[in-house]
């Protein structure tokens, strides 16, 4: 019996790129058929009963992914009538989830057969490159304020911040972070200048001033910083029905009367027979030591699936009205959308919080982990997916696709 061939290292290689080939072509596949079912539960409005807050986080939740890779899913579903050539490359292995959702994501309309030509040699860089070279037409009519944005993005030691402002907002921005600046600048000169110790602090850069500039506004805003409470409501309540209305407002629903209670200084006036016989406590809110040990707790949205963690406001699992203790083990951080649909009755959410139990409108728990389970059908039946052509792109002969500007009525 003769010995194995030993292979070098460049056909090593090749052989190593012929299975990569061949399991992205099974990956791409079964992303398009991924997309395909997202794109079911999104034209058919059917993610809502899921209690999720859009279909991008229903994928991220079942699928166990990324928000990024569920937004491109959740962008190629959205629009897979628009780009069925793309979309059916996907599906047959010959282009990636990544490739195709650059395109869904920014492209015009009626540029499926342009980038349906050029995905299948360009990268997913290049493909960025080529949607953004593409004209944008002025809408007609009045144009939208120019977008502002706030992002961050953390690493392992620092977070960058990238803020995107108008020029008129902008130009404000400057000014008092100028201004800052200039204080710390004269602040410094005055205690520092003939200070030759080597100890001295360093010279006040802009960082300085931005980090003076959010100080000052967190001291002026002190009494309406929201670890202490989020609003201040008066309820009239009438103590034989528990009907219960706004001061100068509207009749509450049991829903919303707990909603809007749940994290707030609230003044409650006791009624009988229409008439007031006293004022109930409103010591019942979540102070500072509580809000803190509570984020500690609970990182994200405590409903399941859910990963939320800006703007998360405190839930009373057995309410107070109810003689529920505003203490840590019958609280819980809730995002605006998942609070609301608790007390709309979409979800229904007991306790202790150590034991928290979130069910759907039907009485299914909801649970946090992906749908992912071993394979009980072989991959997909398609061909090798060899990847971009890897060559530069010379973008000086290369031509963008033109939106056809709107009809209009003369």
């Amino acid at each position: 019996m003769s010995a194995p061939a030993v292979l070098n290292s460049k056909e090593r290689l090749e052989v190593l790129f012929d299975e990569l080939a061949e399991l992205a072509g099974q990956r791409n596949a079964i992303d398009g058929r991924i997309v395909e079912i997202v794109a079911e539960i999104d034209h058919d409005e059917i993610w809502g009963i899921t209690g999720a807050r859009s279909v991008s986080a229903i994928v991220a939740w079942k699928l166990g992914i990324t928000s990024t890779n569920a937004n491109a899913i959740a962008a190629v579903a959205h629009r897979i009538d628009e780009f069925p050539l793309c979309t059916a490359a996907l599906r047959k292995g010959s282009l990636s989830l990544d490739q195709v959702g650059v395109i869904a994501g920014r492209a015009a309309d009626g540029s499926d057969e342009h980038y349906a030509q050029l995905a299948s040699v360009a990268s997913v860089s290049q493909l960025r490159t080529a949607v953004k070279m593409e004209p944008r037409p002025k809408p007609p009519g009045p144009q939208a304020d120019p977008q502002r944005t706030i992002t961050t993005r953390s690493g392992q030691d620092t977070t960058t911040w990238n803020i995107t402002l108008p020029d008129e907002e902008a130009a404000t921005f400057d000014a008092a972070l100028q201004s800052h600046r200039d204080a710390l600048v004269t602040e410094y000169k005055n205690d520092h200048d003939t200070d030759d110790s080597v100890n001295a602090p360093p010279f006040p850069n802009t960082v300085d001033a931005f980090m003076s500039l959010v100080e000052a506004g967190w001291d002026t805003e002190v009494a309406r910083r929201p670890h202490g409470q989020r609003t201040t409501v008066v309820v009239h309540l009438d103590i034989k029905d528990r009907i219960a209305a706004l001061h100068l407002g509207p009749l509450l629903t049991d829903g919303d009367r707990q909603y809007l209670t749940c994290d707030a200084t609230c003044e409650v006036w006791f009624e009988r027979d229409g008439q007031p016989i006293g004022a109930g406590r409103s010591t019942r809110t979540i102070n500072r030591r509580l809000r803190r040990a509570l984020e500690h707790r609970d990182a994200t949205c405590a409903v399941p699936g859910c990963t939320a963690t800006r703007g998360l406001h405190a839930h009373h699992i057995q309410h107070w009205e109810d003689g529920g203790p505003t203490e840590l083990h019958n609280l819980v951080l809730l995002c605006p959308y998942h609070h609301r649909a608790h007390h709309r009755g979409d979800i229904t959410i007991t306790g202790p919080a150590d034991r928290l139990c979130v069910v759907d409108s039907d009485g299914d728990p909801l649970e946090s982990r992906s749908l992912a389970r071993p394979p009980n059908r072989p991959p997909p039946d398609v061909p090798p997916c060899r990847g971009p052509i890897g060559e530069r792109a010379d973008w000086k002969w290369y031509h963008p696709f033109e939106p056809q500007p709107p009809p209009t009525d003369n």
